[in-house]
C-alpha cells in the first residue's frame, strides 16, 4: 500500500522534508490533500484526520503519516519512522539515534527561520509585524545562520560528507532543502557564509544530482517555493 501524506496542497513547508525522503527513495505515495476531493483528497481530508480521536489522535498540526494502520505526525517523528523503511538511515541504533537528534536540530532551525517573517504572532499577517521582522531577522542572518551552518558543516566534516552513514540519509535531504530554503528566502545572507560551509554546499548539490531527487524537483510535484510557506523571500529582510 502507498503511504499517505497529509499536508496543506499549495506549500512546501514541514511537510516538503516527508515528500523529499519518499520521493529520493521512490516509495509509493498519495499527497492526499493535494488530490480531488473525489478521490478522497483535498484540504477536508486533512483537517478531519487532525481531528481524529482514534488511532494516535487527535493530532496538533500536519504533516501527517499514515501507513495502514499507523498514523504519526512531526516531521522529525515521521522521518524517524520512514528511515529505515526507506532505507535512508543506518542499521545500527546509535546511527539512528544521530539522525533523530540532528533532523530535531533541523527543526529548531526551521521554525527560527519561520519566525523572521512572523515574529509576534502566526495568527498576524507578515505586514502587520513588519519593523519587528526586520530586526528579527537582522539578528537571524547575524547570528543564527552561522551558528546552524556552521554546526552541520562540523558534522559533515566529522562524518565524510555525509551526516550520519556512508549513504543518503534523510537528514542530508533535510540538509539539502534548508540550503535550498534559504538560497530562496536569503539568497544574500547565504551567499555570504557559503565559502565558510563547502561540505553543506556540496551536499546540497550532491543531493539535487540524485536521479530520483533531480527528476522531483524537476517535475509538478515539486510545489514552487512561495510567500505562503516557511521559507519567504522579503527582499527587505534580506539586504545585499
Amino acid at each position: 500500500m502507498a503511504y499517505e501524506l497529509f499536508y496543506w496542497p499549495s506549500i512546501q513547508g514541514r511537510g516538503e522534508f516527508v515528500r523529499l525522503a519518499l520521493e529520493a527513495a521512490g516509495a509509493p505515495y498519495r499527497d492526499v490533500a493535494r488530490l480531488p476531493a473525489e478521490e478522497g483528497g483535498g484540504v477536508r481530508a486533512l483537517t478531519a484526520l487532525l481531528a481524529e480521536t482514534g488511532g494516535g489522535g487527535p493530532f496538533f498540526a500536519p504533516p501527517l503519516l499514515r501507513d495502514g494502520s499507523v498514523t504519526l505526525s512531526h516531521t522529525a517523528a515521521i522521518l524517524q519512522y520512514l528511515g529505515p523503511r526507506l532505507g535512508l538511515v543506518p542499521h545500527d541504533e546509535a546511527s539512528r539515534l544521530r539522525a533523530h537528534q540532528l533532523q530535531l536540530t533541523v527543526t529548531d532551525f526551521v521554525l527560527e527561520v519561520h519566525d523572521t517573517h512572523h515574529p509576534i504572532a502566526s495568527s498576524l499577517y507578515y505586514h502587520d509585524q513588519k519593523p519587528e521582522a526586520a530586526r528579527r531577522a537582522e539578528l537571524f542572518i547575524k547570528n543564527r545562520i552561522p551558528k546552524y551552518l556552521g554546526h552541520f558543516e562540523r558534522v559533515l566534516d566529522s562524518n565524510a560528507g555525509h551526516a550520519v552513514g556512508t549513504a543518503l540519509s534523510y537528514v542530508d535531504l533535510s540538509l539539502f532543502q534548508i540550503v535550498a530554503g534559504l538560497g530562496y528566502a536569503f539568497p544574500n545572507a547565504l551567499s555570504r557564509v557559503a565559502a565558510s560551509i563547502p561540505r553543506l554546499v556540496a551536499l546540497h548539490e550532491r543531493v539535487a544530482a540524485v536521479p530520483a531527487v533531480a527528476a522531483y524537483l524537476a517535475s509538478s510535484r515539486r510545489i514552487p517555493f512561495n510567500e505562503h510557506g516557511v521559507f519567504r523571500h522579503y527582499p527587505e529582510l534580506d539586504p545585499a
